[in-house]
């Protein structure tokens, strides 16, 4: 149990690979592959005892999520693809912090370049 009397734990979302149309450069107007990592701390009133999907977070609204975002326009920025990605996280009232990484995998032939953000929920929200 956390220190507020809930039960916490942690969802992760790891590796989840879209192609997407991210960044400034004329050769990224076309879509590429981008990795994303969601790691996400969940508050629950109680841990789950009935061992069904009811009683906690179903990442699937986070991978649909994700899938979404990268059907869309794309975005310039990783900044801002981790900053929606977290948004969509924390709409869920039971998530209490969010830690979005976003990576490019294709940019140079020796390495891959990313973002990565932490966020938490605003103060006075309940599980």
């Amino acid at each position: 149990m956390g220190p507020s009397g809930v039960a916490e734990f942690t969802t992760i979302l790891d590796g989840l690979e879209v192609m997407m149309r991210l960044g400034i450069h004329p050769h990224e107007a076309e879509p590429q592959r981008v990795r994303l990592s969601v790691r996400m701390t969940v508050a629950y009133d109680r841990p789950p005892s009935g061992d069904r999907i009811e009683e906690v977070l179903d990442y699937d609204f986070v991978r649909e999520g994700v899938h979404a975002l990268a059907a869309g326009g794309g975005f310039a920025l990783q900044e801002t693809l981790c900053e929606a990605v977290a948004a969509l996280c924390l709409s869920d009232a039971r998530v209490r912090e969010v830690r979005v990484r976003s990576m490019k995998m294709d940019v140079y032939p020796d390495a891959a370049v990313g973002c990565e953000i932490t966020r938490r929920a605003a103060s006075g929200r309940s599980a």
